[in-house]
């Protein structure tokens, strides 16, 4: 389901320059002309979800939004699960894939990673932590709720083999299409704890449905992804020109989120073969 964000058209000053990658877009580096279309998957309050007027909100959204104004374009969403958003790129059904995608180099061999945020994992649990979770030995033999196909996934994992390594009882791995379904499922306790990104996390534990039991693991590198060089270059510069007029820098401190380290932006990975 495609889902327009509104009409953003002309180029923009940024920082005492303006944008250029305007004229350099069109065919083929578009899919649609004067449109980006980003993939998202808006179950990870604050930094994308849906209000209760079906809107699309969120750090991530506003970031996109503020790119597509940058590059002349209109922003124009597909709401989809984490999962099928790479093939999806791959096959040229969205020009950017706009979820916070984590870098891994077997991911920036695949396409071109934008890095712009930095994020770390969290354990959640039923509210007030009945069962005294406190360090991630403690979830040895719980069963844990995460959505298929992230990064996520993959610390869960982690963290099973690291708990059998010590001798303690593994997790009890239950995959989800999304965050939302994961979330759910511990709420109504059929699992007993579930894995997101630490704002995630906070953001939960703020409007009282969990308790972030434990944080800060596996800190690492979120991104843009794109299956274009041309687009992702002209979104580096975006995003440089973002940073510089402050823009990016008062975003991120009002959604709490931490910075990428050093002061430019760049595609990390030799992108695909």
């Amino acid at each position: 389901m495609l889902l327009g964000a509104g009409a953003l058209a002309g180029s923009v000053a940024l920082g005492g320059r303006r944008a250029s990658a305007q004229a350099k877009l069109g065919a083929p580096n578009l899919i649609k002309p004067g449109t980006l279309i980003m993939s998202i998957n808006p179950t990870l309050p604050p930094l994308q979800f849906v209000n209760d007027k079906g809107e699309l909100q969120g750090m991530r959204v506003e970031l996109g939004n503020e790119i597509a104004k940058v590059l002349g374009l209109t922003p124009e969403y597909v709401r989809i699960e984490f999962a099928a958003m790479v093939p999806g790129l791959a096959a040229k059904r969205w020009d950017m894939i706009n979820t916070g995608i984590f870098w891994t180099e077997e991911r920036s061999k695949l396409m071109y990673m934008v890095p712009y945020e930095r994020a770390a994992v969290s354990f959640l649990v039923s509210r007030g932590n009945p069962l005294g979770v406190a360090k991630w030995q403690d979830l040895a033999g719980k069963a844990v709720g995460v959505e298929l196909g992230g990064i996520e996934e993959r610390r869960t994992r982690e963290v099973d083999a690291m708990l059998k390594k010590e001798g303690l009882a593994g997790l009890d791995v239950r995959t989800f299409n999304n965050f939302a379904e994961a979330f759910q499922a511990l709420r109504a306790g059929q699992v007993q704890a579930a894995t997101s990104i630490d704002a995630t996390a906070m953001y939960w534990q703020g409007r009282g449905d969990f308790t972030r039991a434990i944080a800060g693991l596996f800190p690492q590198t979120a991104t843009f992804a794109f299956a274009d060089k041309t687009l992702a270059l002209a979104v580096v510069d975006a995003l440089n020109g973002l940073k510089k007029s402050g823009f990016y820098d008062a975003l991120f401190d009002r959604y709490g989120v931490l910075k990428i380290e050093g002061d430019s932006f760049k595609i990390d990975g030799p992108g695909p073969a």
